[in-house]
């Protein structure tokens, strides 16, 4: 987790690393996978959520499309103060988790499909198609002896 500090001048320290960092740089910290804690540097106070909230409305400002809708964030206030928001709160971030994962399925099996050859794959399918259990690993029958034209 990266351990960040805001100054006065609303400048980010990022503790981790030593350096001043701007927001955009902390939405790349975002992307590549980092959880970020900020602190106010004046009373150590968590303002992690105002930070994270500053850069949801920045990307809409640059015209990203909005991941929540007026209505959504609506329902989302009318949900304080009242005796089951923290439920909601875990619905909805367990709901992310759960997309997450199906959608890194859904990436992992379509690169599975990708890497297959096509010729491979169709003969594969072909094989288990045709195949009767045995495998094809015999020679050539010999013709017919004249006993066994006999019989029948």
């Amino acid at each position: 987790m990266r351990q960040l500090r805001k100054y006065p001048n609303r400048r980010l320290y990022d503790l981790t690393d030593s350096i001043y960092v701007t927001v955009e740089d902390v939405r790349k910290m975002i992307l590549k996978g980092d959880s970020i804690h900020v602190e106010d540097s004046k009373d150590g106070s968590d303002i992690t959520r105002g930070v994270l909230l500053q850069i949801l409305a920045d990307q809409e400002s640059e015209g990203h499309e909005p991941v929540l809708t007026n209505r959504a964030i609506e329902q989302i206030i009318r949900f304080y103060g009242q005796d089951f928001g923290g439920l909601v709160s875990r619905y909805i971030e367990q709901s992310m988790v759960t997309f997450l994962e199906h959608q890194d399925q859904f990436r992992r099996r379509m690169r599975e499909m990708s890497d297959l050859n096509p010729f491979n794959f169709v003969r594969q399918a072909m094989e288990r198609s045709f195949s009767d259990g045995k495998s094809n690993t015999s020679t050539p029958s010999e013709p017919a002896s004249e006993d066994d034209k006999g019989s029948g």
